[in-house]
């Protein structure tokens, strides 16, 4: 079916497999894009507090099962289906590494900047002579309505939040080279993840607001002695996905026009 033909509800979030266990789902859909398949059913969640609960749409970004790597997630068929469906603002949950070492394993940081070092990915609706060519300004990212609530819903919720840093997108889905790190934090990234673009740049495109919520699963190659551990990775990001989850517990939705 068309996603267009769903129940319109404003909110949008995009996250791993296993962020779904986050939430209450409801229905799934199973739609179609101009763009292909999207990565996942269209499913939706309860969130927030049981005094005050909202729906979300929710897609999951590597599939479900987990199968599709950073390079192969159809971005684009993402995004639209999340705006045929109503969205107007999207959330989005990044397993990443840390690359300032002020961010430990298991913190949180709501990101306000990236840089784009993938390739080969299509990271623009404007591919053809039947959609209009944009320019998008891109200056900051992930500025905007969402980013903003994000950081009041933090506050409300207790949870401790780094605000602020830049994401630097890598291909995948090998991880980085010690040397790969090094020239990253020479250019300013403090966390690194292989999903962040184009999904953020898609989204502008789309006229959507979209923020970041980045998850600290271990410190970036050649920042520790001991080579990076998937087992423990993973560890982390269980333990970690509950301070998420109440995060979002307080996020409210922003009223049309605001």
């Amino acid at each position: 079916m068309k996603a267009s033909e769903l129940s319109k509800i404003s909110l949008g979030l995009i996250g791993g497999t296993g962020a779904l266990n986050l939430f209450s789902p409801k229905a799934s859909f199973v739609v179609t894009t101009d763009w292909g398949d999207p990565s996942s059913a269209l499913t939706e969640v309860s969130v927030g507090r049981a005094d005050a609960s909202m729906s979300a749409w929710m897609i999951q970004r590597h599939g479900n099962p987990h199968r599709i790597p950073p390079h192969r997630v159809n971005y684009r068929a993402n995004i639209d289906a999340l705006k045929q469906a109503g969205v107007q603002q999207i959330i989005s949950i990044n397993a990443v590494g840390g690359i300032d070492p002020n961010f430990a394993p298991g913190d949180l940081v709501l990101v306000d900047q990236l840089i784009d070092y993938t390739w080969g990915r299509a990271h623009t609706f404007s591919d053809d002579v039947s959609h209009t060519l944009e320019h998008v300004e891109f200056g900051n990212p992930y500025e905007g309505r969402t980013f903003e609530q994000l950081k009041v819903a933090a506050k409300s919720a207790g949870v401790a939040v780094h605000v602020g840093g830049c994401y630097g997108a890598t291909q995948g889905p090998r991880l980085e080279t010690a040397a790969e790190i090094k020239r990253m934090a020479h250019d300013g990234c403090d966390v690194v993840g292989m999903t962040g673009m184009p999904e953020a740049g898609l989204a502008r495109e789309a006229g959507l607001d979209y923020a970041s919520i980045c998850i600290i699963a271990n410190p970036a190659a050649g920042l520790e002695a001991e080579p990076i551990r998937l087992e423990e990775l993973h560890a982390v990001l269980d333990r970690s996905m509950g301070k998420v989850a109440h995060w979002l517990s307080h996020f409210q939705v922003a009223s049309p026009g605001a």
